[in-house]
């Protein structure tokens, strides 16, 4: 295993931690490849010394360790001696000796002639070469030496060569071992610009977060162009393309293909597996995958890289003879039938191949009619066995017991699988000798293993890695025109960096990296098309609100949260921890990341509102609880009102306490009670009246049927709307006019305001968020918010004409 195969040294301290003792060993990050040696062979005196001179050249860039400076420092003392044995067996012609010493020879001797003379002289020159090679080998010898703990740095700017062991002993500790040696014949390399294929099958919600960190570990370590083939249903594939498309990572590219599709392929297959009836697609991947494919990687979602993939896709280099079908041997005792008492699982070859990463070599699999190959095998072993038990891989090693040649061994570092009772703990001696991590068992990160802590803390790396430092260009590689990348350049490029406003200008241009349903969901709105989804948006410091808005509101949510990498984990324990939460199958929780220096509340609730599943949404805020039962009152409303024929906003009116401890109100009569006795209050009645004073409380305390209020300057009340309502606009960010700016624009499409008679919710307290506290304390930042509210009101003048001139008039005057 060579030494370069550790991980960067940007992963944290915990991660970089090995199981044994062994340290000082390089970065994966930083990883060094040299061409490998050749034998010497000299079939006379010049090319021996040649080659020699050219083997001591090379010996530094193959052997590493202890052996690299032994084999390098015995090379230094070897040359000298090969050298003047070689002077001294070319000072003897005919069995006599020949004098080199200009003494001895006489000018009229018959052997001394010009050939000679050449010949002389030309030796003489390559012995000073040798010496001097010699004492630049020195040199560079004590230079490694003193460098030994430092990261490697080698030439990547044509290929990588890459070096792996054969696999090919008979026992696994052999092939340990085998695989871990480093090899002086000449290695693979991958072209620099050399696309790598993966495919990988996913379905549902938890399957594309465990996507979401195998292609981080995978983009960490790259340096090669990327092209995922992702076998996906809906779910996934709604959830996966709309995270890349927003992640915009150079060089990668993404095709789907609908695993829907496939289910009739492989359906007949009865698999007791709990991955279903998507653990059996990758037998049909040479059906579905383009035509013209030739290699592919496939890999589970539950798999961790810790090496750059190019040192796997150069293993296709190896394949020999008939070999199609890179596998590592299966780690555990399932296929040797012995785990209890009448265990009898599918043959297979020795311990069997698991197929959490595999190499395919389609075009030759197309040849040998690989779908007639195991599906004739697949039909003849269920006679007897009935059902898989472990999906594909079962099918895989029964075509393999048939078929031997078929394969080619991988050495067991490229699938570390951890699950219980595997000798996992033989594929490695260091942290550099890992490539590959497999969490193959139900348990995932609470397997069993003595370096599970190890393992755990470098799967949590990547998951909680920031992606967004990933988008890494490869130089040197032309990449795929992108569209919504050449258009982001464009806008930015329009942007003047010079303006004052610069950064709240260009934070509406911003594309935020987005991972839709990051828990399961699963709600069908109703039948009779009354259905009303709240719309709220959320950072980190508000979720302790999630759980007491579910218990408010009985029906569907949208919820856009504004979280980093890791706080997104926190997210998800968080949830996973919460009986009320886990619970609810009807709130969709879509994580939008951090990025830039504001906070992007309108493109969250943006998103919140485009995945919205019902004819209409309530768009509320997360700091407010509604009302008990307000979810049925608000469907008979949306019938009453006929909103589903007509431009209606229905507004909810708004109260707040200042209290953190409140007993709800459980009706109207109760809350204009605590109005009266000051537990209440109108929204924001103390610091901003503006906003809701036109929903006329005062009218509203007697009010027994929906009333109509006309729209006034800086009006932001909280309504129920239909779908198709316009979006809000992205220029207001962090603090103020984020929805003044969007009730304005319902009023410009014509929207009538009606407050509902029976609704309330109410504003519980917090501390003042960071953005508010900006707007408070940073001038520029007021400056700013002015320059884009007149700006918002030119764009609304253009667009309605002369009906939008009131909106002017209307802030000049208050």
């Amino acid at each position: 295993m060579p030494a370069s195969s550790g991980r960067s040294s940007r992963l944290p301290e915990a991660a970089r931690s090995a199981p044994s003792s062994r340290a000082s060993r390089p970065v994966a990050g930083q990883r060094n490849y040299y061409e490998g040696g050749r034998g010497l062979h000299a079939p006379d005196r010049e090319t021996a010394l040649a080659l020699g001179i050219a083997t001591s050249e090379r010996m530094l860039g193959i052997c590493r360790g202890r052996r690299k400076f032994l084999a390098a420092s015995l090379t230094l003392l070897c040359i000298p001696a090969i050298t003047w044995l070689y002077l001294f067996a070319g000072s003897f012609e005919d069995g006599k000796p020949v004098s080199l010493s200009p003494l001895e020879s006489q000018p009229h001797s018959p052997r001394y002639t010009a050939s000679s003379q050449r010949e002389r002289e030309s030796l003489e020159v390559r012995v000073r070469e040798v010496e001097e090679e010699n004492r630049a080998l020195r040199r560079q010898l004590s230079l490694a030496q003193g460098r030994a703990p430092a990261h490697r740095r080698g030439n990547h700017s044509k290929t990588y060569s890459m070096e792996e062991g054969t696999g090919d002993s008979e026992n696994l500790r052999a092939g340990i071992v085998a695989g871990n040696s480093s090899e002086c014949g000449q290695q693979p390399v991958v072209e620099k610009c050399e696309t790598i294929h993966v495919a990988i099958v996913c379905a549902g919600y938890n399957a594309s977060r465990d996507v979401v960190t195998l292609v981080k570990s995978v983009l960490f370590h790259r340096r090669n162009p990327l092209h995922f083939h992702l076998i996906a249903d809906s779910i996934a594939e709604q959830i996966l393309a709309t995270l890349f498309q927003t992640w915009m990572v150079p060089a990668v590219r993404v095709d789907f293909y609908n695993a829907d599709e496939l289910k009739s392929e492989v359906s007949w297959i009865p698999n007791k597996h709990y991955s279903g009836i998507y653990g059996l697609m990758k037998l049909v991947l040479t059906k579905t995958l383009p035509p013209n494919l030739e290699r592919v990687i496939v890999l589970d979602t539950d798999i961790t890289f810790a090496t750059d993939i190019a040192e796997l896709w150069a293993v296709f280099h190896k394949f020999k003879g008939q070999q199609v079908l890179g596998l590592v041997e299966n780690q555990s005792d399932w296929y040797l039938g012995n785990l209890w008492k009448n265990h009898r699982p599918w043959p297979a070859l020795g311990r069997g191949y698991n197929t959490g990463v595999i190499l395919l070599l389609l075009d030759k699999l197309r040849k040998m009619k690989w779908e007639q190959m195991w599906r004739l095998t697949a039909e003849r072993e269920l006679m007897g066995m009935l059902s898989t038990s472990l999906a594909d891989q079962d099918i895989f090693n029964a075509v393999i017991k048939q078929n031997p040649f078929l394969v080619h061994k991988l050495p067991c570092f490229w699938n570390v699988q951890l699950s219980d009772h595997t000798r996992s703990e033989q594929c490695y001696r260091d942290v550099s000798d890992l490539k590959v991590i497999h969490w193959n068992s139900p348990k995932k990160l609470r397997v069993k293993n003595k370096h599970v802590e190890f393992f755990r803390n470098l799967y949590l790396t990547f998951l909680e890695y920031d992606g967004n430092l990933l988008r890494r260009e490869l130089f040197g590689c032309p990449s795929e025109a992108d569209v919504n990348s050449e258009n982001l350049q464009k806008q930015l490029s329009e942007l003047d960096e010079d303006d004052l406003c610069y950064e709240f200008r260009r934070e509406r241009f911003t594309v935020h990296r987005t991972h839709l349903y990051f828990l399961h969901y699963e709600y069908e709105p109703a039948s009779d098309h009354t259905d009303v989804t709240l719309v709220a948006q959320l950072s980190m410091d508000r979720l302790q609100m999630l759980e007491a808005i579910c218990k408010h509101w009985e029906g569907p949510i949208s919820l856009a949260l504004y979280l980093s990498d890791a706080e997104a984990q926190q997210f998800l324990r968080y949830a996973q921890g919460s009986e009320v939460l886990m619970s609810r199958h009807n709130v969709a929780y879509h994580i939008v990341y951090k990025e830039g220096q504001f906070y992007p509340v309108n493109l969250l609730r943006n998103v919140a509102m485009k995945h919205v599943g019902t004819p209409y949404m309530f768009l509320s805020d997360i700091d407010f609880l509604p009302m008990y039962g307000l979810y049925e009152y608000l469907r008979k409303s949306v019938i009453q009102l006929d909103l589903a024929n007509t431009k209606k906003a229905m507004i909810v009116p708004a109260f707040e306490t200042l209290r953190y401890r409140l007993s709800f109100p459980k009706s109207k009569a109760e809350l204009l009670s605590m109005l009266d006795m000051g537990t209440l209050f109108t929204f924001r009645y103390h610091v901003w009246t503006k906003g809701h004073a036109p929903t006329n409380f005062a009218k509203w305390r007697t009010a027994t049927t929906p009333y109509r209020v006309e729209w006034e300057a800086d009006f932001e009340p909280y309504v129920v709307v239909r779908r198709d309502c316009p979006e809000y606009d992205r220029r207001f960010v962090g603090f103020g006019w984020n929805k003044v700016a969007h009730i304005m624009e319902l009023d410009a499409q014509e929207y009538e305001f009606i407050v509902l008679p029976n609704a309330y919710m109410i504003h519980m307290p917090h501390a003042p968020s960071f953005d508010i506290t900006k707007f408070r304390s940073n001038k520029q930042y007021r400056i700013c918010l002015k320059t884009l509210k007149e700006e918002f009101q030119q764009d609304m003048s253009r667009r309605y004409g002369f009906a939008a001139l009131k909106y002017l008039t209307a802030e000049n005057n208050s």
